[in-house]
């Protein structure tokens, strides 16, 4: 079944709000005239608003680097899904490894999190992936089956479009080591299997699956190429406007 690919790019903590608009028109420059794929881009939140407002019209979707479940009140610290929507964006990335392992984000947590960006209208895009020391002991599917079951837990899926999955590989996020193109395929063939339990194989077979860690303008096309990879997280090649041009314009 065909699914649209998309390319994500997350700027975590780096960019001015300057910088942000400067490398946010270079996305959009790179990703004119391509309508077989879609392109998102996370900056930080001070950047948000005037990232979005420059790449308005021109098919990049913008995205939070992270949501709250509550529309309103005391969340000191947090973003509500209206005030991402209100400044146009669509999507939201929930469960990144850095919330997980650096802030202690919870399954039950992130849950709530990709609960709340649903019924707002945001797309979430669920992050899941073991570390070094999980992979080593063998316990890859086990991690990322807890990670899906929970994360996804009470979340229907009535537009298999509004769901995105991130498989990332904590050992490989910023480290330069990338999953090859075999262990990426085999992860997102157990994913969109479990999503097959979860849901049903034709909603299973509509969800996109991205890979994320270490992806570069030299692996995406063979990592592209792969049945069950859908698009590509992309972190720090994501800061180089000609690197992430390359990446956004990968060859399956």
């Amino acid at each position: 079944m065909q699914r649209t690919p998309l390319i994500a790019g997350n700027w975590k903590m780096h960019t001015t709000t300057s910088e942000a608009v400067a490398l946010a028109k270079s996305v959009a420059e790179a990703s004119r005239g391509l309508a077989d794929r879609q392109v998102m881009i996370a900056p930080p939140f001070t950047a948000l608003a005037a990232v979005a407002e420059a790449v308005k019209g021109s098919g990049v979707h913008v995205a939070g680097q992270n949501v709250c479940w509550a529309e309103k009140g005391a969340f000191t610290g947090e973003i509500a899904p209206g005030m991402l929507l209100d400044i146009g964006c669509t999507m939201a990335i929930i469960g990144h490894s850095e919330r997980r392992h650096i802030f202690g984000e919870t399954d039950a947590m992130i849950n709530k999190r990709v609960a709340g960006a649903q019924a707002a209208g945001l797309i979430p895009i669920l992050c899941i992936g073991e570390t070094l020391a999980e992979r080593e002991a063998e316990r890859t599917f086990a991690v990322l089956e807890a990670q899906l079951r929970q994360g996804l837990a009470g979340i229907t899926v009535a537009d298999p479009a509004q769901l995105v999955i991130a498989y990332e590989p904590v050992w490989a996020i910023g480290t330069g080591k990338t999953a090859s193109k075999e262990q990426a395929q085999e992860a997102h063939a157990f994913v969109r299997n479990l999503l097959a339990e979860i849901y049903e194989k034709n909603i299973a077979c509509q969800i996109r699956i991205l890979y994320g860690g270490s992806v570069n303008s030299d692996n995406v096309d063979a990592l592209m190429q792969q049945a069950d990879v859908d698009g590509a997280l992309v972190g720090g090649a994501a800061l180089k406007a000609d690197t992430f041009a390359r990446i956004i314009r990968f060859q399956k």
